[in-house]
């Protein structure tokens, strides 16, 4: 389901005369509003919790004989306490400067006196709500521009062994489609690339794609990036913050290392998957995107599973379709050309003149057996255009030399060269399976991505 944002403005309207409200309504219908009309406070507190507005038109005065307006402010103090972004305009007809200033200190965007004339009436709320979503707009601009900044830009997909064409077909196949696809495979073999050219070829291809690695979110900010909290959610909550599942409305979610997300998570995961509604952190207000959802791993969810780790029926909604990545060693047509393609953007990122590789090079490339595929072949190109002293890359300036560190033997390298020997040699041993290896090593999962990273495999 899609938010209200994009349709016709919601506004709430709150005054305990009957009279008052009925022409309110025909008013702000005649004028394309949908109108939701409540007559007291706590109505007006139960409607936000549940339901979004676009604005919220408040009577200040509610009991016949009280004309203080102290009912509707401390009514604003609370709207402010619940969603402090949330545009209100307030109405009396025992209008003064003491009351609209306090009114205004307290968190209202304008004031309206009795009896209101309808062009000025029309105005402010007009104003109030372009203002509201153009800040909203903004919000999520930045948001989506620092994704970008953080290294989320589009890459190329390239594909050309036999082994990926079957990939391509599936893509082909549900990319135009809103289905949820689970992208598998070993670490470091594309999945986030296949992710981004699924949206790209999308009907959502014009709106955000936002990335997140889920895995590493710790259980203590797994909600907030998500979903979002607002403002004194918690002690580091100074302002409300949007979730990534808002950043992503209208267009697709990425989720990274999907396996990861601890048992507990889990649940709160399924729900959004299932309906698109969330809370943000610290709010009771049910809110709602479309998103469409990409999720990866390098696990096998159906152990996982059967082991107790992952929940079966989010495993259902989650592989609608599921797309398996096959180890680079297994589509060795393609390493000179994901080869060159990374000598080209690594050249001029660094503003080195280099062209091609040497035939030892290009042979040296295709004899390695890449445990640590696509994401290795990256960094080891990226380390040979710094090191390579000519327009053309050497072998030794890849410095791949399969069984090296065993020639040299244990004792004469570093702790890191036999940490980065040994992940090597384990992964390769377990297929590239991350979750197999850091058992086999006696790591956490996160503790050997953490190492994988460190060595760039």
């Amino acid at each position: 389901m899609k938010t209200h944002e994009a349709s016709t403005p919601r506004v709430l309207v709150a005054d305990d005369q009957p009279d008052v409200l009925e022409a309110l309504r025909l008013l702000l219908k005649g004028e394309g509003y949908r109108i939701e009309a409540v007559t007291s406070p706590p109505a007006v507190l139960a409607a936000i919790k549940s339901s979004e507005f676009d604005l919220l038109l408040i009577d200040l005065n509610y009991t016949r004989d009280t004309t203080s307006g102290q009912e509707g402010l401390d009514l604003l103090s609370r709207i402010q306490a619940i969603d402090g972004t949330l545009p209100v305009v307030v109405m009396t007809a025992w209008g003064s400067v003491e009351v609209a200033v306090e009114a205004m200190r307290r968190g209202a965007r304008d004031f309206i006196q009795k009896p209101w004339e309808n062009a000025r009436l029309l105005s402010v709320l007009r104003t109030q709500i372009e203002l509201s979503r153009a800040l909203r707009k903004g919000q999520r601009l930045e948001a989506e521009n620092k994704l970008l900044r953080d290294g989320h830009a589009p890459q190329r997909m390239i594909a050309t062994a036999a082994s990926m064409q079957p990939v391509l077909r599936m893509i082909e196949s549900v990319g135009a489609s809103d289905a949820n696809v689970l992208v598998t495979g070993a670490n470091g073999t594309g999945k986030e690339v296949v992710a981004q050219t699924l949206h790209a070829v999308s009907p959502r291809a014009a709106k955000t794609m936002v990335t997140v690695n889920v895995g590493a979110l710790s259980e203590g900010t797994f909600e907030s990036e998500l979903f979002g909290h607002v403002k004194g959610a918690f002690t580091d909550a100074k302002t409300d913050r949007v979730g990534r599942f808002e950043l992503a409305d209208g267009g697709t979610l990425f989720l990274d290392e999907i396996a990861n997300v601890p048992l507990a998570q889990q649940a709160k995961l399924l729900r959004v998957v299932e309906t698109g509604e969330f809370e943000r952190v610290g709010s009771s207000k049910t809110r709602r995107v479309d998103v469409r959802i990409l999720s990866a791993t390098n696990a096998d969810l159906r152990e996982e599973v059967a082991a107790g780790r992952f929940r079966q029926d989010l495993l259902f909604r989650l592989n609608t379709v599921e797309i398996r990545l096959p180890p680079l060693r297994d589509r060795r047509e393609d390493i000179p050309l994901l080869a060159h393609h990374f000598l080209d953007a690594y050249a001029r990122r660094y503003r080195k003149f280099l062209t091609k590789f040497s035939d030892d090079a290009t042979r040296a490339l295709l004899r390695y057996e890449w445990p640590g595929n696509v994401r290795e072949l990256d960094h080891a190109v990226e380390r040979a255009v710094l090191m390579a002293k000519g327009a053309v890359v050497e072998a030794a300036d890849l410095n791949l030399q399969p069984g090296a560190e065993a020639e040299r033997g244990l004792e004469e390298m570093s702790l890191d060269e036999v940490e980065c020997f040994l992940i090597r040699k384990t992964l390769a041993r377990c297929d590239g399976n991350v979750g197999q290896a850091a058992e086999a090593l006696g790591l956490s999962r996160s503790a050997l991505y953490r190492r994988l990273q460190r060595y760039g495999l």
